[in-house]
């Protein structure tokens, strides 16, 4: 008896020490990208390995997002879960505080001067700068909502791309579509004139107050500047090999909106993740669980999307 559990017990080391070993130990290190007098942060995450390894440059989406996919009123760390996920495959990875965010404030535009291609900007020398790193085997996008779009565009120079909960249309559509959902037809009578000048390229002088908060004159150049932008266009131009990942428990982005990625671009893999939302997380409640996971630091990703991410980066 005490032999067979000798056996055992030596048996269930080997598997814990495989598995440890799998499990690779990685490192976070600040870095920081020059471009003129401005100065954008970030952490490169790297696994701890001698020879090359692959990088992943994470583009976090809209609004007040940083690094971590955190925002002043919300902390849920899906990007550096993420990131630490990856690590722990063997693959590195680049997260940065767009320009007015996070540690990145001081690079802030005012609001009047900014317009989305200061992003698209941005990324390209956030990927020439990885680019430049003998470490690195080749350089992957991961552009998570917005982000997905600026990856899009800026990853040229990319070996590879990944959008997560990337929308499917244009903006102005979008935000139509968000107020006919919403809102009464007095609405949509005092809005879409604004939101179709803008797509032709014509500032709105007279907005009502009401409206300030999603057209007021200083935000204008900026939403001019992403209207003009279709993500079924840009990801057309996209010759990096394509994953597409989507939760069917989104409540920003839909399946359909990746379905038409996927269908502008012939080569990519389209993939729909049961029950998982839009921060990346498996979601099995109703819709007040899922805004409540914005806020839960501890509910971990989606082992499906982890998967499916670190096997396209590998293959």
């Amino acid at each position: 008896m005490s032999k067979a559990i000798l056996f055992l017990t030596v048996l269930f080391l080997s598997f814990v020490n495989a598995q440890v070993k799998k499990e690779q130990t990685y490192k976070e290190s600040p870095i920081i990208l020059k471009i003129n007098v401005d100065q954008l942060y970030g952490t490169l995450t790297t696994p701890d390995l001698t020879k090359k390894y692959p990088v992943a440059l994470i583009i976090a989406g809209s609004g007040p997002t940083d690094r971590d996919g955190n925002n002043p009123m919300m902390k849920n760390n899906s990007l550096k879960m993420l990131s630490e996920a990856l690590a722990k495959n063997g693959i590195a990875s680049l997260r940065f505080d767009k320009r007015g965010i996070g540690e990145s404030k001081s690079s802030a535009l005012t609001e009047s001067s900014l317009v989305f291609e200061n992003y698209t900007e941005d990324v390209k020398s956030w990927i020439n700068l990885l680019k430049q790193d003998k470490r690195f085997s080749k350089v992957i996008i991961i552009g998570h909502s917005e982000g997905s779009l600026i990856g899009m565009i800026a990853g040229a120079k990319a070996d590879k791309f990944i959008s997560i909960a990337g929308a499917g249309d244009s903006a102005d559509k979008i935000i139509k579509a968000q107020i006919s959902s919403k809102s009464m037809k007095q609405i949509e009578d005092m809005t879409f004139p604004i939101i179709d000048s803008l797509k032709n390229g014509n500032t709105v002088k007279k907005v009502d107050p009401m409206l300030n908060s999603l057209f007021r004159p200083s935000i204008q150049p900026y939403l001019i500047s992403w209207f003009k932008y279709n993500p079924q266009t840009e990801i057309k131009k996209v010759t990096a090999p394509i994953l597409i990942l989507q939760g069917n428990n989104d409540l920003q982005v839909t399946v359909k909106d990746a379905e038409n990625l996927a269908q502008a671009n012939k080569n990519a893999e389209l993939v729909i993740i049961d029950k998982m939302n839009h921060i990346m997380k498996v979601i099995d409640g109703d819709q007040q669980a899922n805004f409540a996971s914005y806020s839960n630091e501890t509910l971990p990703l989606s082992e499906t999307l982890v998967n499916k991410i670190v096997s396209f980066i590998q293959k």
